[in-house]
C-alpha cells in the first residue's frame, strides 16, 4: 500500500511560505498543478488555509528540503512512516442490518417475496431482508409461530431494501433459471390437397324440394288407405 500525503493543500501553503522550492517541486510533492501552487503564492487559492508543517508529521525531511534547494530537478520524497500499520482486508459481506424499528416487518417482507418472487433463492431472500434460513422456511411450510397474522408486504415500501436491490436479484434469478424447451406437441400442417380445395357452394334449391317430397309422401299413403277400403266394402256386404 502507497503512502499518501496527508493534507496535501495545507502542506502545500507551508512549503510556498517557508521554503524557496519551485512551484513544479511543490506541485508535484501535493500532487497539485503547478498553476494552483502560483495561485497559492499570489494569495488567489487556499485563503484562510493555515500551512501544515511536513517535518513535524514526519512526511518530509529538512535534508530532503535542503537538497532540493540545492537541485531544481530534484524531486521530493515522502519519509518513510515510523510505524507500518497492517493493511486492512474488507470484510465479507454479511447479511444486511435491519433496525430494530423494522425487524417485525421481515416475516411480511419474506412472504412477499415467496409469492411474488418464487424463483428467488434463499440466499438471496436473506441478502435482500436480513433474515435466516430457518425462518424462511417456517414461513414457507407454514409454521411460523405468526403464521395466521402474516400479511405480504412489499420490502421496498417498508425499507427492508431498495427498489435497485430488488430489481438486481430478480434479474439474477431469471439468469440463473434454466430456460424450458420448446415441447413438440406433435401437431403438423394440413397438407396442401385438403387446405387448396374450393369450397362447395350451397343450393339455394336444395330446401325447396324437401316440402314437395314431404307433400308426395302425404298422398301416397292417402291412397294406400282408400284402396284398402275398396277391398273391404266387398267382405262386408257378402
Amino acid at each position: 500500500m502507497s503512502q499518501a500525503l496527508l493534507m496535501p493543500k495545507a502542506t502545500a501553503v507551508w512549503l510556498v511560505e517557508n521554503t524557496s522550492l519551485t512551484f513544479e517541486q511543490i506541485a508535484e510533492f501535493c500532487h497539485l498543478h503547478p498553476l494552483e501552487v502560483k495561485g497559492i503564492a499570489d494569495g488567489e487559492v487556499a485563503q484562510g488555509i493555515k500551512g501544515a508543517d511536513p517535518i513535524t508529521t514526519g512526511q518530509l525531511s529538512r535534508e530532503e528540503i535542503e537538497r532540493a534547494h540545492s537541485d531544481g530537478d530534484y524531486r521530493l520524497k515522502l519519509a518513510p512512516p515510523k510505524v507500518k500499520l497492517p493493511e486492512t482486508k474488507s470484510a465479507k459481506r454479511g447479511p444486511r442490518y435491519t433496525p430494530v424499528s423494522r425487524r417485525h416487518d421481515r416475516p411480511n417482507a419474506i412472504l412477499w417475496l415467496i409469492r411474488n418472487h418464487a424463483e428467488l433463492k434463499d440466499a438471496q431472500i436473506i441478502r435482500l431482508v436480513g433474515t435466516t434460513k430457518s425462518t424462511i422456511a417456517q414461513i414457507r411450510e407454514r409454521t411460523h409461530w405468526n403464521s395466521a397474522s402474516l400479511q405480504p408486504m412489499d420490502p421496498v415500501t417498508l425499507g427492508l431494501c431498495s427498489q435497485i436491490d430488488l430489481d438486481f436479484e430478480v434479474q439474477r434469478a431469471a439468469k440463473d433459471r434454466p430456460q424450458a424447451e420448446p415441447q413438440d406437441s406433435g401437431q403438423t400442417l394440413l397438407p396442401a390437397e385438403l387446405t387448396t380445395v374450393p369450397e362447395r357452394r350451397r343450393d339455394p334449391f336444395a330446401d325447396m324440394s324437401r316440402p314437395k317430397a314431404a307433400e308426395e309422401e302425404k298422398i301416397d299413403v292417402a291412397s294406400v288407405f282408400g284402396k284398402l277400403k275398396q277391398l273391404k266394402r266387398p267382405d262386408e256386404d257378402a
